[in-house]
């Protein structure tokens, strides 16, 4: 016996809704049944070919999930290829290779109570678009639900992933270099052991569990501060490295155990690769601009869908076209050619690509990881979130703020001047007449108000953000 089922509707209903990238609930409410009900309506509305690629990260709800989307590919008569648990560019570029869809089961960075999914089409990362038409879409649903038996993980799309860097990078590119690896518990942590190693770096692990952690790379803990720091006080090494859940966002120490924002590091990669064309959200670094480095910079508002599509129509012009978001997520819209070697396109979010080019500038240059950055404009930026924060109350806030100059200048920066400015591009972003910025804006993906700051200072950037949250979270109380 089935029942026919709305996507809309059981989003609204379980909570289960699309986010900046992928759709994403608690994990009580992601369930067999809205799991099924997900993975039919992706076939149906976007589905090609006879299989599709599944796989997932290391949160413990994770492979529950999966085998509910594998009972809803089976009882569609798809193939399902399982590659385990891997780092969701890899899966990416292994079906994107096939020329096959895929389906991640990750919650990336959110809370430990939460997860999510990511979809793919055979060419990358599905749009809001498809969003769309998947909410349109009515699927049946059975009665009762056995989620599916997982087959033993294919290889092939780790061998596959580690192939792409070794090849364009070179075997032995990073000899001689000692590189911690902050391992948590990222999926990627083994397959970026296996890559550092391939190319001839010796790798120092550090801090792994089996309890997951839920970094983000946008607003590192202080914890993780802490941490860093004293592995570097502790150990010699030329870098730390780290990435989130799912290791698509990367995150990067210099020598001293110093964490680089997620914005320098894709302006930084940008410039090793030689992009002729940038795009990223509107809540990066300025300095991409006022580098000089690029022709041409592209902003979008916050989210993956959003700079792949603004990649894709600058596509037309030639030379690399290259994006990066505030996390540090770096997308590769199109081929780079160097030395004779060649790195194939990836629009979607990767960690190992902006490391690996880190690496290797701060190597070709004779320099250490920390004087990479100084290099670049002295503009800085600084970002934290405040959680519980529903999202109907942060509508709210940014509605008031709305055309009361007087308010606004108040609330997010008293001592920053006049509004100058105001982007509503994603979110409430201001310019003051300081020349500093502050950004409010929902998260697309939890219960969180991010904010945003730039100043000329690092120093500063951290008050700017840190004072505006602090009469936030007053405010509410």
């Amino acid at each position: 016996m089935v029942k026919r089922v709305e996507i809309s509707a059981l989003m609204k209903a379980s909570g289960v809704q699309f986010g900046t990238s992928g759709a994403r609930g608690l994990v009580e409410a992601m369930d067999a049944g809205v799991c099924y009900a997900y993975a039919t309506a992706f076939w149906q509305a976007l589905g090609h070919g006879a299989e599709v690629v599944l796989g997932h990260d290391l949160r413990p709800s994770s492979p529950a999930i999966a085998r509910a989307c594998a009972a809803a590919f089976g009882a569609l008569g798809v193939r399902v290829r399982y590659a385990g648990a891997l780092p969701t560019p890899a899966l990416a570029l292994y079906a994107r290779g096939l020329g096959a869809p895929a389906l991640v089961v990750t919650g990336s960075h959110i809370p430990f109570d939460r997860n999510g999914i990511k979809f793919y089409g055979p060419d990358g990362e599905i749009s809001k678009r498809d969003e769309q038409a998947m909410l349109a879409v009515t699927v049946e649903l059975p009665e009762s639900i056995s989620p599916a038996a997982l087959p033993a993980p294919e290889r092939a799309a780790e061998d596959q992933y580690l192939r792409r860097y070794l090849d364009f990078f070179g075997a032995g590119c990073l000899a001689g270099m000692r590189v911690a690896v902050y391992e948590h518990s990222s999926v990627g942590r083994d397959v970026l052991r296996r890559i550092l190693e391939a190319l001839g770096a010796q790798v120092l692990a550090l801090g792994r569990t089996d309890i997951f952690v839920p970094i983000d790379t946008e607003a590192v803990g202080p914890d993780d501060v802490a941490r860093a720091r004293a592995w570097a006080a502790q150990h010699a090494f030329d870098a730390i490295l780290s990435t989130d859940g799912d290791a698509d966002r990367p995150l990067i120490g210099d020598e001293r155990g110093q964490w680089l924002r997620g914005d320098i590091v894709g302006i930084l990669c940008a410039q090793f690769l030689q992009a002729d064309v940038v795009v990223t959200p509107v809540s990066s670094n300025s300095a991409v601009e006022l580098c000089g480095a690029f022709g041409q910079v592209l902003r979008t508002a916050i989210g993956s869908p959003y700079v792949i599509e603004a990649m894709e129509g600058a596509g037309g012009a030639g030379g690399v076209v290259a994006g990066y978001e505030a996390n540090g997520g770096f997308l590769l819209g199109s081929a780079v050619e160097r030395g004779g070697r060649r790195l194939e396109a990836l629009p979607t979010r990767d960690a190992v690509l902006p490391m690996l080019a880190l690496l290797c500038m701060a190597r070709r240059d004779g320099i250490k990881l920390s004087e990479l950055a100084p290099r670049l404009p002295a503009r800085y930026t600084h970002s934290d979130r405040l959680q519980a924060f529903p999202l109907a109350h942060s509508r709210a806030i940014l509605a008031g703020l709305a055309g009361d100059a007087a308010a606004t200048a108040a609330l997010m920066a008293p001592d920053a001047g006049a509004v100058d400015r105001v982007d509503h591009t994603d979110g409430y972003r201001v310019t003051f007449g300081s020349g500093e910025t502050v950004h409010l804006r929902p998260s697309g993906n939890a219960p969180e108000l991010r904010c945003y700051a730039e100043a000329g200072s690092a120093q500063r950037a951290q008050l700017l953000c840190e004072a505006c949250l602090a009469r936030l979270d007053a405010a509410r109380r």
